[in-house]
Order: structure tokens, then sequence, then C-alpha cells
């Protein structure tokens, strides 16, 4: 039977449970932003610009391939959270050792593939000569990293499909915490540089997967296997591989355009890229709200879904939404007020013009963060209900509208241009993911009545 820690969010308020859920989870992703935050102050106040736009030059193929680990994931997840809302207890535990099996093998693939390519994929980005070493000697440590990340992730995401949100937060906070004494102890005592800031972030992410590892061993009863439940199973590894990979590709198609645009960036120089990167990491932060709510749709979804509540998930979504948008607009006027000063936290009071870009980034930017809410809690929403093949479609539409901006804007109006990847890149997902959602939920209230009847 499902214990304690476990939430059953296919009863009750639509909204109570969705912000019960999304705060916790929230918290979460605030402190895993806290980790690139913490990493990017660091290296820009102790080892100057240059390291700054080192990191910061990485940051698209490290979302490519990162984000493809996240998204395989979040996808392994679905399924037991499906299981969970329908009471297949048996089934949902199947799921997560096959799932188990799966995330290793894709780890360990994706190590070794771009740990070979992480240099010549540097080149072909036109990553600046005066920054390059400082970009590889960061980005490569960060990709044998994977196997932590991957670890983390998994176990972070089969905790919240059952409803707990709370428990990794909580090794999280510790994680940061230990991150930034890292950090220091690397950079400024080791001195191990940009590499002693990503060596940090790995060893963190290393210590909160483990420690999620051993909370579900002792808390989650109904998550401890039989021997027979260990077996890998065609049809159940068909399922999650359905659901991980179009999530991962999902992520990594979208980032495809993030690497043609930070291509773009790169060639307009390093004080464009340290702009870019300090405005991204504040943009980062502010939008991890949108990222708790979408995150909390999957869940929210999926469990609706094996209880066959379909009205439950509209009534969520566009709860979700509302509830988005409010906060879209409040953080559009703080950063358009206070960005400047925000990125004063990354680069000295003297670098004016590296501050004016940051500033100008942000406004434009938070301008659209209406939109990008859509995206989030619409694209999960879809994933939760089992269309994760869809998602990449939407990713797709994100990829034409970054490399369109890259192509277009960025020539002939430099890094204001560039700016508009982002806003770009989400009004094509919305127009796609809007009616896509409808589709669904037709199709799928479609297949419940033919059943009903058949019944």
């Amino acid at each position: 039977m499902a214990g304690k820690t476990t939430k059953d969010m296919t009863n009750g308020s639509p909204i109570r449970l969705i912000l019960g859920f999304a705060v916790p989870l929230l918290f979460g992703m605030l402190f895993q932003q806290f980790y690139s935050m913490v990493d990017t102050i660091i290296v820009g106040k102790h080892l100057g610009v240059d390291a700054l736009a080192g990191v910061g030059s990485t940051g698209s193929i490290n979302f490519m391939v990162l984000g493809f680990c996240n998204g395989v994931c979040s996808g392994f997840a679905i399924p037991v959270a499906q299981s969970f809302g329908a009471g297949d207890y048996r089934g949902m535990r199947r799921y997560v050792t096959n799932s188990v099996w799966l995330a290793g093998g894709f780890a360990l693939l994706m190590t070794v593939v771009v740990c070979i390519l992480c240099r010549p994929i540097l080149h072909w980005m036109n990553t600046p000569e005066d920054i390059f070493e400082l970009a590889y000697d960061y980005i490569f440590v960060i990709f044998l990293g994977i196997p932590a990340m991957v670890l983390y992730n998994l176990l972070a995401g089969i905790i919240r499909s059952l409803g707990d949100s709370k428990t990794p937060v909580l090794f999280l906070i510790l994680a940061a915490c230990l991150n930034i004494g890292l950090d220091i102890f690397m950079i400024d005592v080791l001195k191990m540089g940009v590499g002693g800031a990503a060596w940090a972030t790995v060893l963190s992410q290393l210590i909160s997967g483990l420690c999620c590892l051993v909370f579900m061993v002792k808390n989650f009863e109904i998550l401890h296997p039989k021997k027979d439940e260990w077996k890998l199973d065609g049809r159940i590894v068909q399922k999650l591989c359905n659901m991980g990979i179009p999530m991962g590709l999902q992520y990594s198609i979208t980032a495809i355009g993030s690497v043609v645009l930070q291509t773009s960036v790169n060639t307009l120089g390093s004080a464009s890229v340290a702009a870019m990167t300090a405005a991204g990491r504040i943009n980062g932060l502010t939008c991890c709200p949108f990222d708790a709510l979408g995150s909390t749709m999957a869940t929210y979804s999926g469990q609706n879904l094996g209880a066959k509540k379909l009205d439950r998930v509209k009534k969520g979504l566009f709860q979700a939404a509302v509830l988005g948008s409010v906060y879209a607009v409040a953080a559009c006027i703080v950063l358009s007020l206070f960005g400047r000063q925000i990125a004063l936290l990354f680069v000295e009071s003297e670098e004016s013009a590296i501050l004016d870009s940051a500033q100008l980034c942000m406004r434009i930017v938070s301008s659209f963060y209406i939109l990008l809410c859509l995206v989030n809690t619409v694209r999960f929403s879809i994933q939760g209900l089992g269309y994760s093949r869809l998602a990449v479609l939407a990713g797709i539409c994100e990829m034409f509208g970054r490399a369109g901006v890259a192509f277009l804007l960025v020539p002939p109006f430099g890094f204001a241009g560039a700016c508009f990847a982002g806003p770009a890149a989400w009004v094509l997902a919305d127009a796609f993911l809007v009616p896509a959602f409808f589709h669904c939920v037709k199709e799928l209230q479609a297949q419940f009545d033919r059943n009903a009847d058949a019944g």
C-alpha cells in the first residue's frame, strides 16, 4: 500500500495540490540554479571576465547533452506516476527497475561519447581562442559527471512521481551548501581554476543522488522490488523508451537552436558572451517557477490519467497557467527595473558595457515570460498524458525559433538581435502545443468511451 511519503493527486482541489507539490519542487530547482549561479559568481569575481565567458560559452552544449539525460529520466518517471495513480504497484516497481537498467546504460554511453567529442564540439561552435581552454576545462569535467547527474534526476523523478516533491529539495539544499564550500576551496585554496568549479558541481550532485537512494530504500516500501521484478521486460523497456527518449530529444533538439545561437554570439566576442552568460544565469533563476509548474503538471496529469479523470487535467492546467502568468508579470517588472544591479553579482561595476548588455537581454526576455509559462505547463501536461513524441515536435519549433534568430537577427542587429531567440522559440512552441493538448484530451476521452462501451 501507499505510505505517508506518497501523495494522491487524483482527488481534492487541483490548485491546492499543484501549489503544494510545486512549491517544494521550486525550492529544489532554485537550489539547482544556485549551483550554476555560485559557480558563475565565484568564477567571475575570483577568476575574471575571461573565465566567466569561458564557462558561459559552454552553456548551450551543456544544456543539449545534460538536457537529454534529464529529459530521459523525467520520461522514465511518467509510467511510474501513471501506475501509481492506477494503484498498480507491482507494475510501478517493474517500471522503476527497468528504468534503472536503462538509465545506467544511457549515462555510460553519453559520458564516453561526449567526453571524446568535447574538444571538437567547442571548435565547431567557434569558441573564441582567448577562452577556449577555459571552456574545455570546465565542460569536460561536467560531462564526466553525467552519471552523478543521472542518478539524482532519475531517483528524484521517481520520488516525485509518487507525490513527494519535498524530499529531493532537502538533499539539494545540503548539496548546494556543500557546493559553495567546495567552489571556494577548489578555486581559492587548491587553485584549480574553472575545473575546480566544475568538480564542485559534480561532487555535490553525486551526494544529492546518493541521499535520494538511501531515502528511497528506507522510506518507500512499495518500491522495494522482488527478485523477479528486476528482470528486463521488452514491453516495459519499449514503453520507457517511448516516454524517455522523446523527452530527451525534446531538450536536445531545443538545445540545437541554442548551440546555433551560441555559435553566432561567440562571433561577437568574449564581452558579449559574458553579458549573455550573466543574463542567462539570472533568467534561469527567475524561470524556475515555470519549470516547477511544468514538472508538477507532468506528475499531476500522469496520476489523473491513470485514474481516468481528464476533466481534472484540464482544470489543473488552466489554474497552473493563470498562476504562472501572474508571476510572469511580476518577474518582468523586477528584471526590467533592477536587472543591471542584479548583474553586478557576476561582473565588476567597471564593466559597464557588459552590464548594459545583460540588462537589455533581461528586459527583452522577461517581457515574454507568459509565453514561456504556457510552453512549460502545456508541454509537461501532454507528456504526463503519455504523448511524449509531441514534445519532440515542440522542441523542433523552439529549435527553428532560436536558429532563425541566429541567422536572421544577429548579423544585422548583433547582441540585441540575439536577445529575441527565446521569445521566438516560445511563440512557435505555443502555436503547436496549445492545440496539441486539446487533441490529446479528445483522443483519450474517445478511447475511454470505447473501452466503457466494450465493457
